[in-house]
């Protein structure tokens, strides 16, 4: 299950084999044939913009020795020449794209630090023209960076910062050049050069809840017991490194004991596997395999599916040779980090269009299924919309080693204190694909032809730019 390792490759050599593969229609085996070939697209002039955004309390959810307790959803409205209004809509993760701005900042402040790099990008589209949401957002993104490294004051702030503030715009985007060019489903959306990278269809989506450092083993045990057969634990506790691992590492042992013996159809082994995310708090390689030797002793190693960003993203160890599967997170900012991150041995990545926008999504699961490094979807505790949106990816991501279904992320219910609220603005609430049922979603017939429901507008989010 952790064996295979990343080809090295050129990335001229990628781009040349993406095309031709894309050129030639050539998909993966067994999977559902893709729409028609798409057709000349419109040139979309965009006329007006506006934002706005809502505060949404939360539980608190404590990573990266701190917590968040208020989450902004940021809503971005293009409107076209033609008259075509679309809303787009980001949930705002701070601490997460970069915790030293979070630490700088109250936590309302760093939060109006990334909604002025969104307005920033819509006031730089208005009156100008794309014709691909991909392209947009490459010509956008260094402007917006630029700017977020101004208003910040951080010379480094990371390019994750800025792609977070980047997700209702580009959501709005492919919104508009979805009914500019009559698109009416996901699969017709993703342009040529990125299908085979999501070309599969899987039946079910694993639901995967996150436990939030200082969970204790009987919440653990009773999600475990709720059908849930993939769990996010966050490590990495508070602390020196010294405190931190050996929080770890008795965290490590309250789990196994509590649910390592549970049993599930959706793993090649039948055991319930581990997932776990230390959000870089690992300074040294050597403090990691202190806590992968404790899994050995313990009997838990075999269940370890994944470990994502044990490192700070400045620490270039490599970690092909610790017999896990090692995933990048916030370090694959964009298709070339990802890259980088797959010389340094990492051979997962966790894919986020719903926080590094869908376009630089699309970019990174097409490197990773050319270099045949498996994908999975994590969440940013978003709203039940972007959800879907996260799960129209996870839904046609090759299968993950040693695993029968896709695999994603989704907290939002654990920790919006207003989940339900949230969840009557979906277009398609009553839509069998988005209440999870066993530990997993329906990703059936209905969930393709709507496309999730991403596509239908939503009524509350739609009237905040009425008239």
């Amino acid at each position: 299950m952790h064996s295979d390792q990343p080809e090295r490759f050129s990335r001229r050599e990628f781009a040349r084999r993406a095309g031709l593969l894309a050129a030639a229609g050539i998909f993966a085996e067994n999977q559902f044939p893709n729409p028609t070939p798409q057709s000349a697209v419109k040139k979309i002039t965009v006329k007006n913009v506006s934002s706005n955004f809502e505060r949404e309390p939360l539980n608190p959810y404590r990573f990266k020795g701190s917590a968040i307790t208020d989450s902004w959803q940021a809503i971005a409205m293009l409107e076209s020449d033609s008259g075509i209004k679309k809303v787009g809509l980001g949930t705002q993760g701070v601490l997460w794209s970069d915790s030293k701005v979070f630490a700088a900042h109250s936590e309302s402040a760093g939060n109006a630090l990334m909604y002025a790099m969104s307005e920033r990008a819509l006031q730089m589209i208005k009156g100008t023209s794309f014709t691909d949401p991909v392209q947009l957002l490459d010509d956008i993104l260094p402007e917006v960076l630029a700017y977020g490294k101004k208003i910040t004051g951080h010379a480094d702030l990371r390019k994750t910062f800025a792609l977070n503030a980047l997700v209702c715009v580009d959501n709005a985007a492919w919104l508009l050049y979805a009914q500019e060019n009559g698109l009416k489903q996901f699969d017709e959306l993703v342009p040529a050069a990125y299908r085979p990278g999501l070309s599969y269809r899987h039946e079910k989506v694993a639901s995967i809840p996150s436990f939030a450092v200082g969970t204790t083993p009987e919440r653990i045990k009773q999600a475990a017991d709720e059908g849930y057969f993939i769990l996010k634990l966050k490590t990495g506790a508070a602390g020196t490194q010294q405190e931190m691992i050996e929080k770890d590492i008795a965290f490590l042992t309250a789990v196994h004991k509590a649910i390592g013996h549970y049993e599930t159809p959706y793993t090649q082994n039948g055991k319930i596997p581990y997932y776990f995310d230390a959000n870089g708090r690992y300074e040294k390689k050597e403090t990691l395999l202190r806590f992968l030797d404790h899994a050995k002793k313990i009997g838990a190693f075999e269940q370890i599916a994944v470990i994502e960003e044990p490192f700070e993203e400045s620490n270039e160890a490599y970690v092909g040779d610790l017999g896990v599967r090692v995933a990048a997170d916030e370090s694959a900012h964009t298709v070339e980090d990802a890259a980088h991150r797959m010389e340094l041995g990492y051979s997962a990545i966790a894919v986020k269009a719903i926080a590094k926008t869908l376009s630089m999504t699309m970019k990174i699961t097409q490197l990773a299924y050319e270099k045949k490094v498996p994908c999975f979807c994590a969440d940013l505790t978003v709203n039940p919309i972007l959800v879907d949106w996260n799960k129209n990816v996870a839904a046609r991501l090759q299968p993950f080693p040693g695993m029968s279904v896709g695999l994603q992320e989704t907290n939002g219910h654990q920790y919006y204190k207003n989940w339900d609220k949230l969840m009557s603005f979906h277009p398609k609430a009553d839509g069998s694909w988005t209440k999870t049922q066993k530990g997993v979603y329906l990703t059936d017939k209905s969930f393709y032809a709507e496309s999730g429901g991403i596509l239908a507008p939503s009524a509350h989010y739609e009237a905040m730019f009425a008239g």
